[in-house]
């Protein structure tokens, strides 16, 4: 159908459309026409992907000179491919509709280790393996040897075939997924990985992880030519803060420190071995860094480009300072640097210090200045190509100590450095802290000219502006128009014996709350047909709860109703768990699966119809408030934004929460029961919390629940549930025909959307 969206004719390639997507692309569109930021909150299943998909396909065709590209960042391999899925059918109703192909080049981007075809390195399986495997066939300096010394040296034909066609080879416009990619580079025998790396740049459409934005190193390496005409859109990113946090904090453990000056001494053999056989090369280099580490590569650089935040422009000018610049001379530095990190987690106590405070104390101690820390991770990174070797391998941990050296010079403001002692088990840790998102997130947010996040639990939107620094000039959260209520949040506040259920630290242990818990999942598993996802606040919490149950023979109770599940620490085990909790629903046996809030399943696992009929959260997901690195976070936050620590971690809780909770609920066909099991969910500081599509459907009639009386309201709701509803049930309320749609017909939707000021 065409959608008329303020003056923009939008093709949405199905036969019906929900209020909320023509809500949704009106506000996309007044951020993109703002050259704006926006921040826009959408129900779980309410087709927000191939909304955005649509609007911004429609405004970079309808105006390209006000918009050329537009670069989708998501999470996870498998929320990639149905983004790049959603953009093929859109391509196909375009030229079903207009009768010709549309002029634009949509790519998938992702690491090596899924990406790449030759049988040697890709059955490595793990990423750093693979890029090492990876580096060692194709880097320039390997292939010179081949070509000069030693023809015998192993290549990698993949990457041999596309160099010698890369003058004339293209990717042609269309839809090109992680597969097509690879099928495309097994048939012409060209390596997909670096056809992708060099396609991005031309691309109309380019989609991968937020780390190719976010993190200073890669985004350097791969999205340093975008040109400022770009929306750049973050999905499901509730957790976009922490995102950028982890991309700007390092953290070294005394096992690295050694290996780091075991990876010392290696170097220092080869800088003496290269300086007797070849001291030209070094010599040469040594002239280079006279004049300046990048002088040539800055004069030719656009101003569009994206600065580094590891190392900002005005650094990148400078000449490297004389200290370092004889690879003897750095080797040396370097050593009384790693011996200075050694120093420091050799301490018995606690240690927690800002930036300053460390770069006097290493010049007090090892007479380390400043200016020559900035430039580590460019010098040894520029030492490691000149003696060929790969310093993603044999200088890994040397390059953590560089790059911790040249982040701790380079910033000041916040940032701290945590030094915790050995404990049990775990080793000695040196963290370099960021508490501040906005310092990863500015760069992309000043360069590019709409920068779009969006979720289905952002709740609540005044928290990331303050976050991340910067002004929206659009936020908006939408609810949901259902046809039925098709979602039942209960708040579970008591046992039938009328113990309060909380997670409470003082609290939590208490054999009673345990035993309500299995009470309250013991009579869901007795109701609910087909599937149920149950979540723990943290995986100890789990193991405990999960320990006492067994002893009450409440999980012996469970099995009669439904086969369980745990999710572990463990990927593979939690993969081959949930394989066969699918099993289990499938064939009508019926599942439990015990999960994690913030862990794997809680985050990018869909648990559509019967695979989720019913979420029970067991307590509020507090982080670990004992963190010294969350401390510290929370100071900050307090300090520089005003944000009170309580509200900072409420909001992080229930963000949590809604994301598990909405793994119930895929479509507005779906239906699914939301159980907050703790007494503290009652209260408005905490309901509030909670997206709009939700705390409209959770009156004060739901909350203040004992289990008998949730079990009467799950009973109604599941026998109203399944009575016949057809799409005809849908149109004119939740389901939109062409004809529908108009400015009389969306008024009466009005609340579906909020704006926030």
């Amino acid at each position: 159908m065409i959608i008329d969206v303020d003056g923009l004719s939008v093709l949405f390639p199905y036969d019906y459309v929900y209020p909320e997507q023509v809500l949704y692309m009106q506000e996309l569109k007044k951020a993109l026409d703002a050259k704006g930021h926006g921040l826009l909150e959408m129900p779980s299943g309410t087709g927000k992907t191939v909304t955005l998909l649509s609007l911004v396909m429609a405004y970079m065709l309808q105006y390209p000179e006000k918009l050329d590209k537009l670069v989708y960042c998501s999470r996870t391999i498998p929320e990639i491919e149905k983004c790049v899925e959603e953009m093929r059918v859109l391509y196909d109703y375009y030229e079903k509709e207009t009768g010709k192909k549309i002029p634009k080049l949509t790519i998938a981007m992702s690491a090596r280790k899924n990406l790449c075809i030759n049988e040697s390195v890709a059955q490595l399986r793990q990423g750093s393996s693979v890029d090492g495997a990876c580096q060692k066939l194709t880097a320039s300096f390997v292939r010179a040897r081949r070509k000069l010394v030693d023809e015998s040296i192993a290549s990698c034909e993949y990457f041999e075939n596309l160099d010698a066609q890369s003058h004339h080879f293209s990717v042609p416009d269309g839809v090109w997924n992680l597969n097509d990619l690879k099928n495309m580079g097994r048939e012409r025998k060209i390596c997909p990985y670096f056809v992708t790396r060099q396609a991005i740049n031309n691309a109309h459409i380019v989609v991968y992880s937020y780390h190719y934005i976010l993190d200073p190193k890669i985004a350097e390496l791969v999205s340093k030519d975008f040109s400022r005409r770009t929306c750049v859109v973050f999905d499901e990113a509730h957790n976009i803060d922490n995102v950028c946090i982890e991309s700007m904090s390092i953290a070294i453990s005394l096992k690295n420190a050694e290996r780091a000056g075991q990876e010392l001494t290696k170097l220092e053999t080869v800088v003496a071995r290269t300086k007797r056989e070849n001291g030209e090369r070094l010599q040469q280099e040594y002239e280079k860094l006279v004049e300046g580490l990048r002088k040539t590569e800055r004069e030719r650089l656009n101003d569009e480009r994206l600065a580094n935040p590891v190392l900002p422009d005005a650094v990148l000018q400078e000449a490297v300072p004389g200290n370092i610049r004889s690879a003897q001379h750095f080797v040396l530095f370097m050593k009384r640097l790693v011996e200075y990190i050694r120093h420091r987690l050799r301490s018995q106590q606690v240690l927690i210090e800002s930036p300053a405070a460390f770069l006097k104390d290493i010049q007090d101690k090892m007479c380390i200045e400043r200016r020559p820390l900035r430039f580590c991770a460019e010098r040894l990174s520029n030492l490691a190509k000149t003696l060929e070797m790969a310093d993603g391998g044999e200088v890994w941990a040397l390059s953590q100590v560089a790059t911790f050296a040249t982040l701790v010079s380079t910033y000041s403001k916040g940032f701290s450095i945590i030094v915790e002692p050995a404990e049990g088990s775990q080793s000695a840790v040196v963290t370099l802290s960021c508490h501040d998102a906005s310092i990863a997130i500015r760069p992309v947010i000043s360069r590019f000219q709409s920068v779009i996040i969006t979720s289905g639990t952002l709740s609540p939107l005044e928290m990331y502006p303050k976050v991340l620094d910067f002004d929206p000039a659009v936020m908006a959260s939408f609810t949901m128009t259902l046809a039925r209520p098709c979602l039942s949040p209960l708040v579970v506040a008591r046992g039938n014996d009328q113990v309060a259920m909380t997670s409470r630290f003082e609290q939590r242990s208490d054999v009673a709350v345990i035993r309500n818990y299995g009470n309250l999942v013991l009579e869901m598993a007795s109701l609910v047909p087909d599937g149920m996802v149950v979540f723990f606040t943290s995986y100890l919490y789990m193991e405990s709860v999960i320990g006492v149950w067994y002893e009450q023979h409440i999980i012996d109770e469970l099995m009669k109703y439904k086969l369980l599940f745990i999710e572990t620490n463990d990927a593979l085990e939690t993969s081959v768990a949930l394989e066969k909790y699918v099993e289990a629903c499938d064939s009508g046996r019926g599942a439990c699966l015990f999960s994690v809030a913030r862990g794997k399943v809680s985050e990018g696992i869909d648990f559509s119809h019967h695979l989720g009929r019913c979420v029970i959260m067991l307590g509020i997901p507090y982080m670990y408030t004992e963190s010294r690195i969350l401390r510290a976070r929370l100071e900050y936050l307090r300090d520089q934004f005003g944000i009170r620590e309580n509200d900072f971690l409420t909001f992080d809780a229930m963000r949590h929460t809604a994301q598990c909770m909405g793994r119930a609920l895929r479509g507005k066909t779906d239906y699914g029961l939301m159980i907050f099991a703790d007494k503290r969910f009652s209260r408005q500081d905490k309901r509030g919390k909670l997206p709009r599509w939700m705390q409209e459907y959770l009156n004060n009639a739901s909350t203040n629940l004992s289990i008998d009386e949730a079990a009467q309201v799950a009973r109604k709701w599941l026998t109203l549930m399944a009575q016949p509803f057809t799409k005809s049930d849908q149109l004119g309320v939740s389901l939109l025909t062409a004809e529908m749609i108009d400015a009389a017909s969306l008024k009466k939707f009005g609340k579906v959307v909020e704006h926030v000021d």
